[in-house]
């Protein structure tokens, strides 16, 4: 099978969806399969066993778009199946315009990200899923339904986005849950070793990794560490938040108990975590956050709120704490029974690892292949090369599933 993976983010961007694009196109090409990347870039990416083709992010965005659907139409003519993390819109064009069936990894409402992004709208996800709002949402909407409705299959890492997904009039049958695989986890140092590193002590440890955006609510977080003195937070990653939160730091007064350590690659968020006694996550919307995935599986329990499909891997009382969204107080209420009780904080870890174990990479990506093989057949696509039945074969794994376990400067290359 002739694979065009398309994705917006590409190492050396850093988080989880930044690492599976690659991680899916690695898979897919060990197993046979002729793989192409398109992505947009800040730099040429490093080279990979497979061609890369990249639309440089210093074109406005205008003529990033139109290079973005030109570049997707000119591989997608060679491909049997598109499978995009990103970029729908360009996406769903470049692949219709080239006939080629397309796959959508859904991680969010597209049209509410678009909308908070611009500061349209400041509504919750809930209220904005009611429609209203004028007609800059209603655009962002039909925008949304009309690219996700060409898509061959639409895959969502969890229940609670599905539901979503069907309720923009998505046929059931085509929305299938596949939930973000747990990493590879390498053998790491020790945890006081680690926090020597990081230059902390053998005090409480809360560690947070992600964009630093409205989304993630980390001034919840900030206010639970309030609450809660000689405890201490590692704050990984970047975005527009960072000035206002470390304003809000020095306001609360936690400045020396909370530092902010810029975007870290996957390797240095495990071992954050594995440094850390928790992590915490205070969002306000999510989906299923591969943060909280890392997090488990090097055994370090989550303090959460209940957003989204968090509460979907993780168990309030097996596998970490679960309060309400927006309860800064619940939330500084859980920090302090965590490092109360030895007992709740051994036992948390304890089930830590085991509780993720079912979103091993293998099945997983195999599940994924699986639906990208049944989409492109289903289209009438001759493929060219693959067995197209991964690991993950077995009932229930194709498409309707339920869940599982749980360019350089210029013009783009051709």
């Amino acid at each position: 099978m002739k694979v065009l993976v398309v994705s917006g983010i590409w190492p050396p961007d850093v988080g989880g969806p930044a690492s599976h694009a690659p991680e899916v196109a690695r898979f897919l090409g060990d197993r046979g399969h002729e793989v192409e990347v398109v992505i947009t870039a800040a730099a040429q990416p490093a080279p990979e066993a497979f061609p890369v083709h990249w639309v440089s992010r210093a074109h406005r965005p205008g003529v990033r778009h139109v290079l973005g659907v030109r570049l997707i139409r000119e591989r997608a003519l060679y491909a049997d199946i598109v499978y995009t993390t990103g970029t729908f819109g360009r996406s769903a064009a470049g692949a219709t315009l080239a006939g080629t069936p397309f796959v959508v990894k859904l991680t969010a409402d597209p049209a509410y990200e678009r909308a908070r992004r611009r500061s349209i709208t400041e509504i919750d996800l809930a209220d904005f899923q009611q429609g209203g709002g004028g007609l800059q949402l209603a655009l962002l909407r039909f925008a949304r339904d009309q690219e996700l409705r060409r898509a061959a299959h639409v895959i969502c890492p969890s229940a609670y986005l599905r539901e979503l997904a069907t309720g923009w009039g998505l046929a059931p049958g085509s929305v299938s849950v596949l939930p973000n695989p747990t990493p590879a986890v390498p053998e790491l140092p020790p945890t006081a070793e680690l926090r020597a590193r990081l230059g902390v002590g053998e005090g409480p440890l809360l560690a947070f990794a992600g964009r630093l955006t409205v989304q993630k609510a980390l001034r919840v977080a900030l206010e639970a560490v309030a609450g809660n003195p000689g405890v201490t937070l590692l704050i990984a990653g970047e975005g527009p938040e960072r000035p206002e939160l470390e304003a809000a730091a020095a306001d609360l007064g936690i400045a020396g108990r909370v530092r902010f350590l810029g975007p870290l690659p996957r390797l240095g968020v495990l071992e954050l975590f594995r440094a850390a006694d928790a992590s915490i996550l205070s969002s306000s919307w999510e989906n299923f956050p591969h943060t909280v995935v890392e997090a488990l599986a090097v055994g370090t329990p989550v303090l959460t709120t209940a957003a989204g499909g968090v509460a979907e891997v993780v168990t309030d009382g097996l596998n970490g704490l679960v309060v309400p969204v927006g309860d800064a107080p619940g939330l500084t209420a859980a920090v302090r029974r965590y490092f109360a009780d030895a007992e709740l904080r051994e036992r948390l870890r304890a089930t830590a690892v085991a509780s993720v174990i079912d979103y091993g990479r293998d099945r997983v990506f195999g599940r994924l292949e699986e639906i990208l093989v049944a989409a492109a057949l289903g289209a009438g696509r001759g493929l060219g090369g693959g067995s197209g039945t991964g690991p993950g074969a077995g009932p229930g794994a194709g498409p309707g599933a339920g869940p599982g376990p749980g360019t350089d400067s210029g013009a783009p290359s051709p």
